[in-house]
């Protein structure tokens, strides 16, 4: 088998042989040099690095906001870099969740229309939307909370909302860009619990970027970014 078939054997997401070059004045800053990466359905992956190396351009490619200079980067099979700007949206809205270490809720909606925005938007009706934004709103202990406003909701209550919404459309792949980041010890573990369920109900492919060392070593594996390549690693 081929290097590229290898990596993208039943991936749900997968990068291949992909380069990303930023200019700095005169400088070339070559963040990634043809990394090859692949995550499988219902797998939780850590992506734990220094800052600088090159893990938000990782979330970015991963999650087809930038475009690779070189190679290829695969979503439930699709070959991304091959698509226009509208195939790529298209995909990124209903098969890629993210959360980020803000939650970025709109404060003038309660959590339930927070979550039920999003399938909406992708051309749910009101009452489908409701029912799962329900439906996931209890999955993560929240159910009570469902009339409340950001505001009115606690950090890691809000990262709950948070994640459930980047989830309402059953994506394939979930992007997390360190959502345990702002909250204590204790309210993180139960955050990266529920999510840890959630994972684990709906197969969704998981890259949790984090410097918490021991919720990444609680994934099913880990992974870093050295020279421009991904490298697993064990904690």
């Amino acid at each position: 088998m081929s290097r590229s078939g290898s990596v993208l054997a039943g991936a749900a997401l997968a990068l291949i042989d992909v380069t990303r070059t930023f200019s700095e004045g005169d400088r070339e800053l070559h963040i990634l040099r043809g990394a090859d990466f692949a995550i499988q359905p219902g797998e939780m992956v850590a992506l734990v690095a220094p800052s600088g190396t090159g893990k938000s351009t990782l979330l970015h490619l991963a999650g087809l906001l930038e475009h690779p200079d070189e190679g290829d980067v695969f979503v439930g099979g699709v070959n991304c870099a091959e698509l226009d700007d509208d195939a790529r949206t298209a995909i990124r809205r209903h098969d890629v969740g993210f959360v980020y270490q803000f939650h970025h809720l709109l404060p003038e909606f309660t959590a339930l229309e927070n979550i039920m925005m999003p399938q909406m938007i992708a051309g749910l009706g009101k009452a489908e939307a409701a029912e799962r934004a329900q439906s996931l709103l209890d999955y993560m202990r929240m159910g009570e909370r469902s009339g409340h406003r950001p505001s009115e909701l606690s950090g890691g209550e809000q990262q709950r909302v948070a994640v459930a919404r980047a989830v309402a459309n059953a994506p394939s792949v979930l992007l997390l860009d360190e959502p345990t980041g702002n909250l204590d010890p204790k309210t993180a573990h139960y955050v990266f619990e529920a999510l840890k369920a959630l994972v684990q109900a709906s197969g969704v492919a998981t890259l949790f970027a984090t410097h918490n060392m021991e919720l990444a070593a609680q994934m099913d594996r880990c992974v870093t970014l050295r020279d421009g390549q991904v490298i697993q690693i064990t904690l």
